[in-house]
């Protein structure tokens, strides 16, 4: 497995407008494109941009907000009621490889690829095999 670009950090909030604040006023965040809502995976996302001037230029803060009553991430608004940070996430080029290498190597992922909010293909790695962060692996998009 080679590690790929950092891609986002994935950041569970009750309130993205109120999240968007935060990152706009206090983190000084200037390019926050519009939420929009991912129904298959229960949440709104939205993405703030990071400087494109540093070593992670293009690395993004991904504000994750519950869709609904069955969201999956209730159960961590429940532990951790003001948000916080949730995952990070590396991009690979063939999901499907990728896939193949981390369960070869007795690492759990966590259900079948599927479509993430930048309309690529994604999968977690459970954070116990992960040293304690939950991990998403993406297809580079194919406009990188």
């Amino acid at each position: 497995m080679k590690l790929g670009r950092l891609n986002h950090i994935g950041v569970v909030t009750p309130s993205i407008p109120d999240s968007i604040t935060h990152w706009r006023d206090v983190m000084g965040a200037t390019k926050i494109h519009d939420p929009f809502d991912l129904p298959a995976q229960g949440v709104k996302v939205c993405f703030v941009d990071t400087p494109a001037d540093g070593p992670t230029s293009g690395t993004q803060i991904e504000l994750i907000e519950p869709l609904g009553a069955d969201s999956p991430i209730h159960g961590f608004l429940s532990k951790n009621p003001l948000g916080g940070q949730h995952h990070i996430c590396f991009e690979v080029p063939d999901i499907h490889v990728a896939e193949a290498e981390f369960e070869a190597m007795n690492k759990r992922v966590l259900g079948e690829p599927r479509i993430g909010a930048h309309g690529t293909l994604i999968f977690f790695v459970h954070p116990k095999d992960m040293g304690g962060m939950l991990t998403e692996i993406m297809e580079t998009p194919k406009d990188h």
